[in-house]
């Protein structure tokens, strides 16, 4: 099987401080997005954005140019209600213009509260319903294995959605296939819609039980850039089956007022508060220092 090689197009190799600086300014877009929308999710946008820049701008072999590159990477978004996230990487890396990034969720927009495949270059699956990226991502990685393909497919999802049970009879289906090709990124920030975990659903020790269903279980910060570059290049290297990384996170990081608070999951942000928002990330922009 002939190796598929790196983009010509793809971004040079990012220092960790390149990173963290443009996972900071994602972050403000981000902010500024759901105020101007008056809806959305910012708490997960904002706890999965340093997983998405380390994906999107060091490690995904996808050229913005030709998003049907049938040799390209897949990233699933499985966490679909955190597309302003999503929306924004996207957007940076080159896929559409920034400008298109303030008209989300207005009518008209194809910037949707959730990904709509069919509308947005870039996105690999339209979400809405929790807990289907895996089994989406199974299938796609079983058709590169008939293809004779060597892209990789991720799937991010929350840990919230690992209350669906679908999600569990993907995990043993993936391991039933042995899709080494396949990598899960659980988005850890213990909290979920209406409060923690571990008031709605606990999930108990989450590696534990993804090793006992035979899978690869990696666990890192999630917002640490070395950690989370290890963990990837570990889930790339295993081989025989599928790998998931348990990257442990903040929901609403970078906004100190809305970090650890469920509440933050949808609420309206609105003038003061985004002006709260922008002035904290101004404070600790990694590019000030």
């Amino acid at each position: 099987m002939k190796p598929t090689t790196k983009n010509s197009s793809a971004p040079s190799v990012r220092s960790v401080g390149e990173l963290q600086a443009l996972a900071h300014s994602l972050r403000k877009t981000i902010v500024k997005m759901i105020h101007k929308a008056g809806s959305g999710h910012v708490g997960g946008s904002l706890s999965v954005c340093d997983i998405l820049t380390v994906l999107y701008f060091r490690e995904l072999n996808i050229d913005p140019s030709r998003p049907d590159d049938p040799d390209r990477d897949r990233l699933l978004l499985s966490k679909g209600h955190a597309a302003p996230a999503l929306y924004a990487v996207l957007a940076r890396r080159g896929y559409f213009p920034e400008e298109e990034l303030m008209t989300l969720r207005r009518t008209g927009s194809r910037l949707q509260g959730h990904p709509d495949k069919l509308k947005v270059p870039g996105v690999e699956m339209s979400a809405g319903s929790l807990g289907m990226g895996i089994s989406v991502g199974i299938g796609i990685a079983l058709g590169a294995r008939l293809q004779g393909k060597t892209f990789r497919v991720w799937v991010v999802t929350g840990c919230g959605e690992l209350d669906e049970g679908q999600n569990w009879e993907a995990f043993m289906a993936a391991r039933k296939y042995g899709l080494d090709n396949l990598t899960v990124i659980v988005d850890h920030n213990r909290m979920q819609n209406d409060g923690p975990n571990d008031d709605i659903m606990p999930l108990g020790d989450v590696p534990r039980k993804l090793e006992a269903f035979g899978w690869n279980a990696i666990t890192c910060d999630g917002h640490d850039y070395g950690a989370l570059l290890a963990a990837i290049q570990s889930a790339k290297a295993f081989r025989g089956g599928p790998s998931a990384i348990v990257a442990r996170t903040v929901k609403g990081k970078g906004v100190p007022f809305m970090e650890d608070d469920w509440s933050w999951h949808g609420k309206l942000i609105d003038d003061e508060t985004c002006a709260r928002a922008l002035e904290a990330l101004e404070a600790t922009d990694p590019c000030k220092r």
